[in-house]
């Protein structure tokens, strides 16, 4: 008798640890380079291949001229819709790509509503706004658990009370697209800064059942004039700021206003690219060079 009770116990503590053991076996080891991976997709898109995601920010633009009180331009309002898919690669192993959409609206102060004609406040002169419209926003190479040099893949992040912190500055200086072919001598070279904060819940990441983590969005960015501004070399920067997340509902999920805008005249951006997409990526300087050169090549 007391034999039989022994192993019902033992059978009972094992049903027990079962679940237990499974559950350990279910969260993401952060320094883990293959866990680390799937962490970073979860939080840039989502695990399942081909699966929509869409991040949605909004906030505010500055102008910074040396000198003169900063100017608050515009508001913002953004969107990106992306999706990732698994590639393999002999050596480093199974990673992922990503591909996207991007709008940006620049909405009026007061009211909200996107601005169509702008009166620039240093040159007096009306221009027609031209909002952000980057199709497409790929991950320019694949990422895997071991980086092109051989490393393991790390996380940048910062883990306190429960919350994943990761920062990225992304400095950017590249050639100009709208400049002349002799920028290394006189300037011109497209001069930036973008910087992504996001901030998640570390179960949230940790949990290898969820295919994607809903982090917390920071992005700041400090550009020259827009083309559209036509300040012609006048000295000056300027400042974005939003804050921003997923939106679980894509599109249908963003504000009004810019449902509306996607509606009415950006009908392409309500899904990502295909994930085998292999196009240049289109900037804010790419896209007003085409919108110009279409102009100038209607008006002849």
């Amino acid at each position: 008798m007391m034999k039989s009770v022994m192993i019902a116990s033992l059978m009972a503590a094992t049903l027990l640890a079962a679940p237990a053991a499974a559950q350990r076996a279910k969260q993401l080891d952060l320094d883990n380079p293959a866990d680390a991976l799937a962490a970073y997709r979860k939080i840039q898109c989502s695990t399942t291949d081909n699966k929509p995601i869409v991040y949605h920010w909004e906030g505010e633009m500055y102008s910074r001229v040396e000198g003169e009180p900063d100017k608050h331009l515009f508001n913002l309002q953004g969107m990106n819709i992306r999706q990732c898919v698994t590639v393999e690669d002999e050596k480093r192993g199974k990673g992922f790509r990503q591909v996207s959409r991007e709008l940006m609206f620049y909405t009026d102060t007061k009211t909200g509503e996107i601005v169509r004609e702008w009166q620039n406040p240093w040159t007096g002169k009306t221009v027609e706004v031209v909002h952000v419209a980057n199709d497409p926003v790929n991950m320019r190479a694949p990422v895997f658990p071991v980086t092109a040099d051989g490393t393991p893949f790390k996380l940048n992040m910062r883990i306190q009370n429960g919350r994943v912190f990761m920062p990225g500055v992304v400095p950017l200086w590249y050639t100009n697209p709208l400049a002349g072919d002799y920028q290394p001598y006189v300037g011109n070279q497209y001069h930036s800064m973008e910087i992504f904060d996001f901030m998640v819940e570390e179960a949230d990441l940790r949990d290898a059942r969820k295919d994607s983590a809903n982090p917390a969005l920071a992005w700041v960015r400090m550009s020259p004039w827009l083309p559209f501004m036509e300040m012609t070399g006048r000295g000056g920067i300027l400042i974005f700021n939003a804050v921003g997340q997923k939106v679980p509902g894509g599109i249908s999920d963003l504000p009004k206003v810019m449902q509306d805008e996607i509606a009415a005249n950006y009908p392409d951006y309500v899904a990502p690219p295909p994930g085998t997409d292999t196009r240049p990526n289109e900037t804010s300087w790419t896209y007003f060079k085409k919108k110009i050169d279409r102009q100038r090549a209607a008006a002849k």
